[in-house]
């Protein structure tokens, strides 16, 4: 017998992991005001440019002697481009709990050879931060976007730490807690929490950072596009709007819209707990039923952005097939759409419940959640 379905869908199916949903009630409207056709050298274009890096200096509480550049490629660009042009200099530790942390390791020890001790942690696990020395250059992950864990807060850097810290944090900023003291590179990209287009990344330098790249010259040699010095001195521009390459000035509108509608929500905090609000739903979820859990073993690590789940039910003989069922069956009804386990992740769903999610839509999206595992469950053992 079929079983029914809920009576409600979301009203927004988008749960993707990147690039994610757009603002509410956004429209292309919003664009009107962007600078096409134009130079980004031009007046208008650098000033839209200079706006969008004072707003993320606004909103993310950015210490003002920071310095902040938007970079190519995304967050995958702003991190290579650190590590490419700060690695070296010292001994490295490499910690990777996840796909794009491991995704680091391997451009570091194989690509760029550094001297570097590699720690890693299971799917669903974090590397003892406790045992991280970071006298060293420390390159991290603070939230697995693959693996829904996160570091939960930054009390195991030191202050007086002689290492640079180089955090990937494209799936946390702007929804979780960011010790700009204890971080001297972070990147991100502005199509993850704030639903902005994708291409962009985000490149957030202490005074630390430049202190090394004033000071340090690689043995390699740099790309233009990773070149952050001139003549020894940091390239003053590029963190004021002069891009190193040309930008999407459609994309640099649709961000500063979406740092408009949080400064209207309430900054920072409203953001942090739309997403923390959005991931309980689903935590409260797992709570609730003994056949699905958080990726995340450690509540205290579990990511309020990516939260990545696991079915546990012993009836279920294969996972990979069984979660990809449950996946396709959901955006087959218009559900919802691309919430499979990243490639290399273990079978399961990732779940995005950034700040541009409503929690509605999480709580609709559960219904069919239970929905879609009863009639696979069930068609699993007509087959059987």
């Amino acid at each position: 017998m079929a079983r029914p379905q809920p009576s409600a869908r979301p009203a927004n199916p988008r749960f993707s992991s990147g690039p994610c949903a757009k603002i509410p009630h956004f429209s292309l409207d919003m664009l009107s005001d962007a600078a096409l056709g134009r130079s980004h050298r031009a007046k208008v274009g650098k000033d839209k440019l200079k706006a969008a890096i004072e707003g993320t200096r606004e909103i993310l509480n950015i210490p003002a002697d920071y310095k902040i550049g938007i970079v190519p490629a995304s967050d995958t660009g702003a991190v290579e481009m650190a590590m490419w042009s700060m690695l070296g200099a010292r001994k490295a530790e490499m910690l990777a709990w996840e796909s794009f942390g491991a995704g680091w390791v391997t451009d570091v020890v194989k690509q760029l050879k550094i001297d570097a001790e590699v720690k890693t942690a299971d799917y669903g696990q974090i590397v003892d931060l406790a045992t991280v020395n970071f006298d060293n250059d420390v390159v991290f992950t603070w939230n697995g976007t693959t693996s829904g864990v996160r570091v939960p807060n930054g009390d195991a850097i030191p202050a007086t730490r002689e290492g640079l810290t180089i955090c990937d944090a494209t799936s946390a900023a702007f929804a979780q807690d960011l010790p700009w003291d204890k971080l001297d590179v972070t990147t991100f990209s502005w199509q993850k929490v704030m639903g902005g287009e994708a291409a962009h990344g985000i490149l957030v330098l202490s005074p630390r950072a430049v202190e090394r790249l004033e000071n340090y010259t690689p043995a390699w040699p740099l790309p233009k596009i990773f070149r952050l010095t001139k003549g020894g001195k940091l390239i003053e521009g590029i963190f004021v709007g002069e891009t190193i390459n040309t930008p999407s000035m459609l994309a640099v509108e649709d961000y500063l819209v979406a740092l408009e509608w949080a400064r209207k929500i309430g900054g920072l905090k409203a953001l942090q707990d739309r997403a923390t609000t959005n991931a309980k739903v689903l935590w409260d979820f797992c709570d609730r039923h003994d056949w699905i859990a958080n990726l995340a073993e450690d509540d205290a690590t579990r990511s309020n952005t990516s939260v990545c789940l696991k079915f546990t039910d012993d009836r279920i003989k294969d996972g990979a097939a069984f979660a990809k069922a449950v996946a396709k069956k959901l955006e087959t009804y218009h559900v919802a759409y691309d919430i499979g386990a990243y490639r290399d992740a273990p079978a399961g769903l990732r779940i995005w419940c950034g700040a541009t999610v409503e929690s509605a839509d999480i709580e609709a999206l559960t219904l069919w959640l239970e929905w879609a595992f009863e009639t696979e469950i069930e068609a699993q053992a007509e087959t059987a």
